[in-house]
């Protein structure tokens, strides 16, 4: 494929398709591209690059001269650009399979997996390796504040990705960063999730025993030690691994672990360091992302330095306003362990007061009954949760489908309070006639949720 020169990317405005875009672009190839829905800002991004972009799939959006078409993961049999590409015996790659090629075979590449945590972790250590002068490429599911864009392509001999599990394409059904030609893994955890992907546990165990085995014996893999699932799957690796975690067992252990309302310090391997964040697995990211930059050459000077100057990452427990004493936070948590971690941090974040949770159950694994009990012991930690109709609820089999109404019970059954409310409105006068100040609010969701951060802000304020 070096010799090819014209690309078409099909699904061209996800953050990492425009991103890898836009530096094909720039490296001098002739890039189009299409998506179902062309709008800023990436549409702004892409055509500020001389990408010409076409709105919503049609197959002579592909370029007669197009040498190769790169199908996004979301595209299916039937696109009319993917039937094209088909039709016409065009080279057509994943997104995936491009980044190998063209911008990570032959460096470092820092590979960041596991089912909860991915984003921040990964996010830390893009950070380090800048904060520290080694001007990383990185590319992650997320915006982290500090780095200003989920994705970028350097000349150092550095990578930092976000390790997806998840399926690379139609005609690829490989987890995505078996592609990544990893030199370093972290592995945070390990549990069931993608039920549209995978059938069971070991299904995904299996995956990431494949990762761990395409790490060359000079990598190394850091693993959570807490996690049975982890040190199930790395069992007989052929690369070097080290576990990390407060087990007496694990080889390097996170101690002197201490909270504050807006910080967390901590020892690793017997270095102390801080952030200034909240929560138990916030410790357990930053001390992967520390581990992974200390095999990356920093030392614990420019480790510390970068931890403490950390901002986080967008939707992560982002404070996105307070009225009449009343905070509002948005949050990417979806999965039952990570619901209850992020009520655990709040609680840690501020001591003392009555904490919301709206839940939009909007994944493809929340959507169905797998963690009908479990969402409702994790919600239930919460003092009040209200659980919001189901996004495209058709499209789960019905005998497969979460129940919301009997969710809510179970939240009250298990010591909390449940409501199940299906209309926006509906939870806008529920919660600004019962929230009082001093109240936190959070909206857990991995989507958009209607919008609902800012009319929850407008709600609340005084009359």
């Amino acid at each position: 494929m070096p010799d090819k020169t014209r690309f078409h990317f099909t699904g061209i405005c996800g953050t990492a398709m425009g991103a890898v875009a836009a530096a094909m672009q720039q490296r001098g190839f002739s890039v189009t591209g299409s998506d179902a829905g062309v709008y800023p800002p990436m549409s702004d991004f892409l055509r500020a690059q001389g990408i010409i972009l076409s709105e919503g799939y049609h197959e002579d959006n592909i370029p007669a001269n197009a040498e190769v078409v790169i199908i996004g993961n979301a595209i299916s049999r039937g696109n009319p650009e993917a039937e094209a590409a088909l039709d016409r015996k065009l080279l057509y790659q994943s997104l995936p399979e491009l980044l190998k090629e063209f911008f990570l075979r032959g460096k470092r590449n820092l590979v960041v997996s596991g089912t909860h945590g991915k984003t921040t972790t990964a996010s830390m250590l893009a950070w380090l390796l800048r904060h520290a002068g080694r001007d990383p490429g990185f590319m992650i599911g997320g915006l982290p504040n500090n780095l200003g864009c989920g994705a970028h392509f350097t000349d150092s001999p550095f990578t930092v990705l976000e390790g997806d599990e998840y399926d690379t394409a139609f005609f690829d059904k490989r987890s995505k960063f078996l592609h990544y030609l990893p030199e370093c893994v972290v592995i945070n955890n390990i549990e069931f999730d993608h039920a549209d992907i995978f059938d069971s546990l070991d299904e995904i165990k299996l995956s990431f025993r494949r990762l761990l085995n395409i790490v060359p014996r000079g990598g190394r893999a850091f693993i959570n030690g807490d996690d049975a699932n982890c040190l199930a799957v790395a069992t007989g690796a052929p690369c070097p691994v080290t576990s990390v975690g407060f087990d007496d067992g694990c080889e390097l252990r996170i101690e002197n672990l201490n909270y504050e309302s807006s910080r967390s310090s901590f020892t690793l391997g017997g270095q102390a360091y801080s952030l200034r964040m909240t929560g138990e697995f916030n410790v357990r990211n930053a001390a992967m992302a520390a581990a992974a930059a200390t095999f990356a050459g920093l030392n614990t000077a420019e480790i510390r330095a970068g931890l403490e100057a950390f901002d986080g990452v967008a939707r992560r427990q982002e404070l996105r306003g307070e009225v009449n004493g009343i905070r509002v936070i948005d949050d990417f948590a979806h999965h039952p362990t990570a619901i209850r971690l992020a009520v655990q941090s709040l609680r840690q974040r501020f001591p003392g007061a009555r904490l919301w949770v709206l839940f939009e159950p909007r994944s493809n694994t929340t959507r169905r009954a797998i963690f009908q009990h479990e969402l409702a012991e994790a919600l239930a930690t919460a003092d009040c949760a209200i659980v919001s109709a189901i996004p495209d609820l058709h499209k789960i089999p019905a005998h497969d489908r979460l129940d919301p109404l009997k969710l809510a019970a179970d939240i009250t059954t298990h010591g909390g309070h449940g409501w199940h409310l299906t209309d926006i409105d509906q939870i806008l006068q529920h919660v600004a006639t019962a929230a009082r100040p001093g109240d936190v609010i959070a909206v857990l969701s991995n989507g958009g949720f209607g919008g609902i951060h800012q009319k929850l802000l407008t709600a609340l304020e005084p009359a």
